[in-house]
């Protein structure tokens, strides 16, 4: 038998299926192959050397070697558990719905060092560093889906070439913000001047400011509706851990 060819990566888990009695099947992202499909044996075993390894979210250097069309856990060291996910039930149904909604435009054999880098900030931002899940997630729904080839046009009216939009929609279907007198029956979402300015700071400015702005409720409330509307109709299909984080949300902090 020829001698297995272990290779070794950094990956982040973004879903775990259980497997026979004692494996898992994980959906990692890397960087140089994208989204790839692991087996990790024994994972579910008491006391197994991969267990800490095999959980959503973590971030680990693996030992892989491949059979066949699929990828096999040899060894794994976590790097990072984003632990303060693990202590708040909205904070981590949200990272849930920030993987399914990563792992859904990430491409297999494809390198993803930019939506690896978006989601693992977006991680960072909702575990340690405080920031609310009403602001983290328009933010990072917008950039992850620029990232992905699917960039709104924020710049002016698009219909009429004003240099600003006048009471600004963003057409979701089309892409395209315009003034709202300008709509031609598309799939509207009323926004704000602050709300477009948010939104070009969030397409076009530097990774590691991503979340550094703020709105008022309303305005957050409005980018929000966009950011879910425009990936609605973008990629075509909806997203149970987002209707999962909608449904626990305390009705005074749901947007």
């Amino acid at each position: 038998m020829a001698e297995q060819v272990k290779t070794v990566t950094h990956g982040l888990v973004l879903r775990e299926t259980e497997t026979k009695e004692s494996d898992k099947i994980l959906t990692v992202l890397t960087a140089q192959e994208g989204k790839i499909s692991v087996i990790a044996r024994g994972a579910r075993r008491k006391n197994s050397r991969l267990a800490a390894a095999c959980q959503l979210f973590v971030w680990s250097e693996m030992t892989l070697y491949k059979r066949g069309n699929w990828y096999y856990l040899d060894a794994a060291e976590p790097v990072e558990l984003f632990g303060g996910l693990q202590t708040n039930l909205v904070n981590f149904s949200l990272a849930a719905y920030l993987c399914e909604l990563t792992e859904f435009v990430a491409g297999e054999d494809t390198p993803a060092q930019s939506l690896l880098r978006l989601l693992l900030n977006g991680l960072y931002a909702l575990a340690y560093l405080g920031k609310a899940p009403s602001l983290v997630k328009p933010a990072f729904t917008f950039r992850l889906l620029a990232l992905s080839g699917f960039e709104p046009m924020t710049e002016g009216c698009a219909v009429c070439g004003a240099e600003t939009a006048d009471a600004p929609v963003l057409d979701v279907v089309q892409g395209m913000v315009h003034c709202r007198k300008c709509g031609a029956g598309g799939e509207d979402l009323p926004l704000s001047q602050p709300c477009l300015a948010a939104l070009r700071h969030i397409l076009h400015g530097p990774d590691k400011k991503l979340y550094s702005f703020s709105l008022q409720k309303n305005d957050l409330r409005l980018l929000d509706r966009a950011a879910e509307a425009f990936a609605a109709a973008q990629l075509e299909r909806s997203f149970r851990t987002l209707a999962y984080y909608k449904s626990i949300l305390p009705r005074e902090e749901y947007l």
